[in-house]
């Protein structure tokens, strides 16, 4: 999704609505600043959040403990041109696709389907809340 918001109001706002939702923050990587640091490259702001809402992950490692290949799910904030782009990982898609072939696992669809509900209306709070600040 597409906002016209600047990228520092998006993290917070994101961050909330994804609190909201049930996910915590696990791991958070700013590739500008890696980048920058490891390889002298510039570029415009990205941050990689890796976002975990314990009790869908705990029913999908149940289900399957090689789930955890696919765990945090990562949404990535970055900025393009004069606006922010907030993009999720589709759970659905990782989770129920051929990477683990489990596609005929109920539970593991269920959790997902849940994961990414959870995580498009975070992105939808995100959304409405975001005054044009740009």
């Amino acid at each position: 999704m597409r906002v016209p918001a600047l990228f520092a109001a998006t993290v917070s706002e994101l961050r909330k609505a994804l609190a909201e939702q049930g996910f915590g923050i696990m791991t958070e990587i700013d590739m500008r600043a890696t980048l920058r640091a490891k390889l002298d490259i510039w570029m415009d702001e990205y941050l990689i959040l890796g976002a975990c809402n314990p009790v869908l992950a705990q029913r999908a490692l149940a289900a399957d403990p090689r789930v955890g290949l696919l765990l945090p799910c990562n949404v990535v904030v970055r900025t393009d041109d004069d606006t922010t782009l907030v993009e999720a990982a589709d759970p659905v898609l990782l989770l129920c696709g051929e990477l683990l072939h489990h596609t005929d696992q109920p539970e593991l669809h269920a959790v997902a389907r849940e994961a990414r509900e959870r995580l498009s209306a975070a992105l939808e709070t995100v959304e409405k809340r975001l005054p044009e600040t740009k």
